[in-house]
């Protein structure tokens, strides 16, 4: 059994099919990952013990996604010393997401949450890869590789670009 390096959790179990793009790109990498819905403002207490414990548990990433006020990503960053990446997400009540956008990058000094786009899960696994590949040499060789299979899909689109 792979041990578990990521926690992804979301403030409702409507997140999850957005925040399931970094499970994608976890699985892709072979990384050990856990899912749970952890809200900041339902389940108080909860975010605060997944935060005290992530480190004890092996954790090294916790990639945190939220919608509407978005506390999440920010008062786990608050508590553990482990990096966390924020997912702004676009839910049913939010501003477009620009709500739970502003929330997650907005943070005050002290407190770093990795923010990427709204809806954009699949980057936040990605740079949940490359800042444990900091360590793992096979996890650099595989992220070298999907580069360069990347740099190689633009030489092909160039290749048949209907330039007319």
């Amino acid at each position: 059994m792979k041990q578990v390096e990521v926690g992804i959790i979301m403030g409702s179990s409507s997140d999850a099919p957005i925040m399931r793009q970094a499970i994608e790109v976890l699985k892709k990498f072979d990384i050990g990952y856990e899912f749970n819905v952890v809200s900041a403002h339902r389940s108080p207490q909860r975010m605060f013990d997944y935060a005290t414990t992530a480190e004890e548990r092996g954790l090294k990433v916790i990639i945190a996604g939220a919608g509407g006020a978005a506390h999440l990503p920010g008062m786990v960053a608050a508590i553990t010393t482990l990096p966390v990446v924020g997912v702004p997400i676009k839910s049913s009540n939010s501003l477009d997401g620009w709500d739970s956008l502003l929330s997650i990058v907005q943070m005050p000094g002290d407190i770093p949450v990795a923010t990427v786009s709204v809806n954009g899960a699949r980057n936040a696994g990605l740079l949940a890869v490359q800042m444990l590949a900091i360590s793992n040499s096979s996890l650099r060789e595989k992220l070298a590789a999907m580069k360069k299979e990347n740099n190689e899909k633009v030489i092909k689109m160039n290749e048949t670009l209907d330039r007319e």
